[in-house]
């Protein structure tokens, strides 16, 4: 285990949580969006994330992580951003709108504007988190280097 391996992880749960973040900007940017380029009202999109494995090519890297059991992990990933399909599109009766179908409605997105400011909280909330683990790491870092100077 690397001393910078507490950087390592804090900085990728950053970054998947900004990529959170983007998304659902995204998303609310998008929340009256009728028609996109392919001509189809805009889907909400969700991000997914896991665990980082370590890659285990070496035997001896195999032995270690197995023999030192204090391993946290190594990170988080973006495993995918795909369309959320669960959800239904809102349909609204508009027929002066220039989207409507035949019967006078218009077809929006799936998003919904309060899940998404609940889901940027808690991204925020997350990415939050990891700043406060990556200054923890730098400060014990920080110390350990003045113990050695008095």
């Amino acid at each position: 285990m690397s001393i910078f391996t507490g950087f390592n992880i804090a900085a990728s749960g950053m970054t998947a949580q900004q990529t959170r973040s983007d998304i659902i900007a995204q998303n609310i940017a998008n929340v009256n969006t009728t028609r996109t380029q392919d001509g189809t009202p805009y889907v909400r999109k969700n991000v997914y994330f896991t665990e980082k494995t370590v890659n285990h090519a070496q035997a001896f890297q195999s032995v270690l992580k197995a023999a030192n059991q204090s391993v946290a992990g190594n990170g988080v990933k973006i495993t995918a951003i795909v369309n959320d399909t669960d959800a239904e599109m809102k349909m609204v009766y508009d027929p002066s709108h220039p989207d409507a179908d035949e019967n006078g409605y218009v077809t929006y997105p799936n998003v919904d504007v309060v899940t998404e400011m609940t889901d940027l909280i808690d991204a925020t909330r997350a990415y939050e988190a990891n700043v406060t683990a990556f200054n923890a790491t730098k400060n014990m870092l920080t110390t350990g280097l003045k113990v050695g100077q008095s």
